[in-house]
């Protein structure tokens, strides 16, 4: 009998296949689950979970960035119809993501401009003067502040924000609670929102040729904290209604997209400015703590509205940072 070797190498190189058929399925599994809780449960049933699917749906560009690079090393080594799978699968989880990075057509409004823009002062702890020059550059004629307590307040008005924006609406509280609405322009308060975990004060602003425009602050609880709250907080805020005043929500609503509290909100006849400018990916916070920097703070504003700018500008001292957009209203 003839005994017959195994070529050199052969035993590690199946090892090695083995191993990458084992990663392959490891992740598909992921990835799988992942897509599901994305594609279905959020996307077609209309559910973020809990506490822990609600975060973790927020990390959806993480997730397809990741699917990617596992099939691009995949196809590299050739190992084409795992690589198949792997790019159906990334596939998937970018199609929601495209329209956020293509900026939309505008309404051709011809109405008065408004700049309106958001803050999380982190628990009053960011740089008022930071945030004065915040409001001077970008001639912010409405602010939304929220996480103000009443030191910060008081900080503020010694910078000299009170002399930029001299109209005020103010619930300062602490732990985070507080919130308030600032305004070049006169404004009265209404009673727009439901009741909610935190303050979210909302007015009605005249602009200089007697427009009005609703402003909300919001900031509804985190869902790693209270999910439940999160979305009861998020439903009770106000449709964009009809008639002659535009709405603007505007704040740190600790929600991206890809959760279906935020699009259900948006279906209602909002846009995000963000992403009708292609920059619904821009990150907003954590700024300054370990973690993936997720896009939580928006400024939505009645689909009749066009909007002609976005930014998100840091400012120091905040974890968040501000979202400033600039709107065009119909006349």
């Amino acid at each position: 009998m003839v005994a017959v070797e195994s070529a050199p190498g052969g035993g590690p190189r199946r090892a090695r296949r083995g191993w990458w058929f084992a990663g392959s399925v490891v992740v598909w599994g992921v990835l799988g689950v992942f897509a599901a809780l994305r594609l279905v449960v959020s996307e077609v049933f209309g559910h973020d979970g809990g506490r822990v699917t609600a975060a973790a749906l927020a990390l959806t560009p993480y997730v397809a960035l990741a699917a990617a690079l596992w099939a691009l090393a995949l196809l590299v080594r050739r190992r084409w119809w795992r690589g198949g799978v792997s790019v159906v699968l990334a596939l998937l989880l970018a199609a929601p993501l495209v329209p956020r990075v293509v900026p939309d057509t505008q309404p051709a409004v011809t109405g008065p401009e408004v700049r309106v823009a958001a803050l999380n002062l982190y628990f009053g702890k960011a740089n008022p003067q930071a945030v004065v020059d915040l409001v001077r550059t970008h001639r912010v004629d409405v602010l939304s502040l929220l996480e103000l307590d009443g030191p910060a307040r008081t900080a503020l008005r010694e910078a000299g924000l009170r002399s930029l924006l001299p109209y005020e609406i103010a619930y300062p509280a602490g732990a985070g609670v507080g919130s308030a609405i600032l305004s070049r322009y006169p404004m009265e308060e209404l009673e727009a929102t439901g009741p909610s975990t935190f303050s979210q004060p909302s007015a009605r602003v005249m602009l200089p040729d007697s427009t009005p425009v609703d402003v909300v602050a919001v900031h509804p609880v985190p869902p790693v904290t209270d999910a439940d709250g999160w979305r009861s907080d998020l439903a009770a805020l106000p449709a964009p209604g009809s008639g002659d005043v535009v709405r603007v929500l505007a704040g740190d609503f600790n929600a991206t997209l890809d959760h279906a509290a935020l699009r259900a909100l948006l279906e209602t006849g909002y846009v995000d400015a963000a992403e009708q400018r292609g920059a619904a990916l821009t990150p907003t916070w954590p700024r300054r703590r370990i973690g993936p920097p997720v896009p939580i703070d928006h400024v939505l504003v009645a689909d009749e509205a066009a909007v002609l700018h976005f930014d998100a500008p840091v400012v120091e001292g905040s974890d968040h940072r501000a979202v400033v957009a600039h709107l065009r209203l119909p006349e």
